[in-house]
């Protein structure tokens, strides 16, 4: 589909969303462009500095420049979500179509696979794997990729059992077309805009658990920076330095409500 078509057949709620998703997202790559320097590089001279013309959003308690902390945690926040969102939209999608076509064997396992690892709550989930490997990124993309790969299967399966007895698809199994026929011309056009508002969905979760576990030091861990640690780190300095708190909260808030306006209804 042609993305000006595309885009001009969103309601305003949703391409908002878009902009204020794309805001975020534009300043993560841009700003390492504009401003060179390390995140990482401390100046106890330089603390709770307010924004200047040297430092465009301020310092914070130990000296770091705050333009490219807060770059750097949206790199960690969406790395993390964009890339555990695709591997499991792919692991959801494949299974919950593999469950409509085998309602006797597949379903039966993955259903009940599905409901063993519902059985532990999702945040809890992904901070036992956070646990494994303290400060490493990849219990984080494990685990998340696992529990939001759940969440699509159990709606694609939903979906797909639909679209599995209609009788479009009896027709093409007697025409004798194999299943990736039938997943591209019967199972991916109706499912399509499930998966997309269940993407953004899920992106939005994960950064919002990403943060949470941030929050209480589990997770990412300094010097590397991060939306919620950055919240936990600055939060004795609220009152000498307001600005530096809110930097990370404004950044979170619109990220996530630019998400969760992407997923309304179209026109």
């Amino acid at each position: 589909m042609n993305i000006r078509v595309f885009y001009s057949s969103l309601s305003f709620k949703q391409k908002f969303g878009v902009v204020l998703f794309t805001i975020p997202c534009l300043f993560t790559f841009l700003a390492p462009i504009l401003v060179s320097g390390s995140p990482h590089d401390q100046s106890l001279m330089n603390a709770l500095q307010a924004p200047s013309a040297q430092h465009w959003f301020g310092t914070d308690h130990l000296g770091r420049d705050m333009w490219l902390r807060l770059s750097s945690a949206l790199q960690v926040s969406l790395g993390i979500a964009l890339i555990s969102t695709l591997i499991a939209t792919a692991l959801g999608t494949f299974l919950g179509v593999l469950s409509a076509q085998y309602p006797k064997t597949a379903d039966k396992l993955l259903n009940l696979t599905a409901n063993l690892f519902l059985a532990v709550p999702g945040l809890l989930f992904i901070l036992l794997f956070a646990t494994i490997a303290p400060g490493q990124l990849w219990p984080l993309f494990l685990g998340v990729a696992l529990i939001a790969s759940i969440e699509m299967y159990r709606v694609v399966r939903a979906q797909s059992m639909i679209i599995a007895n209609k009788d479009a698809i009896f027709a093409s199994k007697l025409l004798g077309f194999n299943a990736w026929y039938l997943l591209r011309r019967h199972y991916f056009p109706e499912l399509r805009p499930i998966i997309l508002r269940l993407a953004a969905f899920t992106i939005a979760t994960t950064v919002l658990s990403v943060a949470s576990l941030g929050f209480i030091n589990v997770g990412v861990k300094p010097p590397r920076a991060e939306l919620g640690l950055m919240m936990i780190e600055l939060m004795p300095y609220y009152y000498e330095a307001p600005w530096v708190i809110l930097q990370p909260i404004v950044a979170l808030f619109i990220l996530v409500l630019g998400l969760n306006l992407m997923i309304g209804k179209k026109k």
